[in-house]
């Protein structure tokens, strides 16, 4: 019941972002999250958000964001899915033996730092907007400071919502079991 529940909250989270929304108010961090502290095996841990992560990435890229690339497009960015490797850890680190909501919210802002980090540098690496120089990295963090806000919005809110779920969820089936009983 447990996997089948976080499954299903998973791919509900990763067909969130195929909706409207304000830019970077998305549930990505918190799927990262959420897969490091309920799924049990790490095999499932790694492999469902992240096939959740791809699947969205593919509908995204091609249907929703088709007019931006010239052919079929797998990942517009290796660096999305390093940022997401690296929440993951996070909240392997932070979760995996308690979800508290101190933990969880430390684990939200760290994602989203992550997240900025991670996202900005790659910018400056390669897409070639910035020079690569100091200067240049500063630019591109600054230019990337307003996408920052929504960024920590959308992992409060997503993993508030996903492990709130959870938790509501399974105290609630436990609660009818023990009261069958």
């Amino acid at each position: 019941m447990k996997f089948r529940l976080a499954l299903v909250l998973t791919c509900l989270a990763a067909l969130t972002r195929l909706l409207p929304h304000p830019d970077n108010f998305t549930p990505i961090s918190a799927m990262a999250l959420f897969g490091a502290a309920y799924f049990s095996q790490q095999v499932r841990m790694m492999a469902v958000p992240f096939l959740a992560l791809f699947l969205s990435d593919l509908i995204l890229n091609n249907v929703v964001y088709s007019q931006y690339y010239t052919s079929f497009t797998f990942i517009t960015s290796w660096w999305i899915y390093v940022a997401f490797a690296l929440v993951m850890l996070v909240g392997w680190a932070l979760l995996r033996q308690k979800v508290t909501p101190g933990r969880l919210l430390l684990a939200s802002l760290t994602a989203s730092a992550l997240f900025f980090v991670v996202s900005n540098f790659s910018s400056w690496l390669d897409s070639g907007m910035y020079p690569q120089t100091p200067a240049g990295l500063t630019a591109c963090f600054a230019a990337g400071l307003p996408f920052l806000r929504n960024t920590v919005l959308g992992d409060l809110f997503f993993s508030g919502v996903l492990f709130g779920t959870y938790e509501w969820m399974t105290k609630r089936q436990l609660a009818g079991k023990v009261a069958r009983v």
